[in-house]
């Protein structure tokens, strides 16, 4: 499946990539960290054209020109993959938001980031759709997954700021829920409605936690 895509400056066969142990697992070599993204890269070229139901290691290791031992030693298994190819994902997100231009990113009002966050949150996981299925963690630990933390804490910094009044935490946690990957996945691919109504619900939603009660 991979056969005929070839990473730039790769050999013309398979090789062994290698891989860290021990203190460079904690700090990894700066080898490492590029056969790492070349073998993340390889992936997401592939799950662009196959989807991320159809991603297998044999695919990835052809693409990327190395032995499939390699990829197995780096991530595990097809999951571990997948949450790695989530993880970079996940990662460049988070940048968007806590470094990148305002209104996302800091520079703009509390209110305007709140009002951009739900769209950036629903835009950025549609792109990304199958992987972010395909690498759901299992139910009693889906709230638990260190990226929706941060999303959490992000959101009660800015109702906080926003002077936001009642129970913080829970207004977070509901603004988190209404855009929530299956969630989006269901009223967008499966019920057909339209992102821009979600994203004015989304909108209703933080003038309603941030509108003083009169």
């Amino acid at each position: 499946m991979g056969g005929g895509m070839r990473i730039e400056g790769a050999p013309s066969g398979p090789v062994e990539l290698e891989v860290s142990v021990g203190e460079s697992a904690r700090r990894p070599r700066a080898d490492a960290v590029r056969n790492r993204a070349k073998l993340l890269d390889a992936a997401a070229r592939l799950m662009a054209d196959c989807g991320a139901a159809n991603l297998t290691m044999d695919a990835v290791a052809a693409a990327a020109e190395v032995g499939k031992g390699t990829l197995f030693r780096r991530f595990g298994d097809r999951n571990g993959l997948l949450r790695a190819l989530l993880d970079h994902e996940e990662q460049r997100f988070q940048a968007a938001f806590m470094t990148g231009p305002p209104p996302l990113g800091p520079g703009a009002p509390a209110i305007e980031r709140l009002r951009a966050f739900g769209p950036a949150v629903m835009r950025h996981e549609l792109d990304n759709l199958e992987l972010y299925l395909a690498a759901q963690p299992p139910v009693e630990r889906r709230c638990a997954v260190p990226g929706r933390g941060l999303r959490l804490t992000h959101l009660m910094i800015l109702l906080r700021e926003a002077e936001a009044t009642g129970d913080i935490e829970l207004a977070a946690e509901t603004l988190l829920a209404s855009v929530d990957t299956p969630l989006v996945h269901h009223l967008v691919r499966q019920r057909g409605m339209a992102p821009d109504r979600l994203e004015a619900a989304w909108q209703d939603l933080v003038a309603r936690f941030t509108t003083p009660v009169r």
